[in-house]
């Protein structure tokens, strides 16, 4: 079974907003995805505020889920231990809440596959303190 593909908010954002530079290839690389794609509460928030400025985005941005675009997974007490964790370990960068959810439930579902126009944080996060990401859209 291929890795879950772990949703970030920038690719998000760039899916439900056609102005956003990444627009194209990301809604491309999402179209030929076939397998399960994960997300955070934190993804969902962060990109409904990004989105409040789009007609329509903040309820595009909701319907996205609703409609099974990503499943969320919630954030247990143990994980939001480990993302305090992850907030310090990475605070020179800063990591913001979200990526630290994401690293979490990489953590978690032992996947590295990361849809995210944020190559400059998820190339430095490590899983587990060791194995880094892999970022699509390539």
């Amino acid at each position: 079974m291929a890795d879950e593909l772990l949703l970030d908010t920038g690719a998000l954002v760039s899916l439900l907003d056609r102005n956003q530079a990444h627009h194209l290839e990301c809604r491309q690389f999402f179209e030929a995805w076939t397998g399960a794609v994960v997300s955070t509460e934190a993804v969902l928030t962060e990109a409904s505020y990004l989105l409040t400025g789009v007609k329509g985005g903040t309820v595009s941005c909701v319907d996205f889920f609703l409609a099974g675009g990503a499943a969320l997974v919630p954030t247990t007490p143990t994980a939001l231990k480990r993302v305090r964790t992850l907030l310090d370990k990475y605070a020179d960068l800063p990591m913001d809440f979200a990526d630290a959810t994401l690293v979490v439930l990489a953590e978690e579902l032992e996947t590295s596959l990361v849809f995210t126009t944020d190559r400059t944080d998820f190339s430095v996060y490590r899983i587990k303190g060791r194995k880094p990401f892999r970022i699509v859209p390539a």
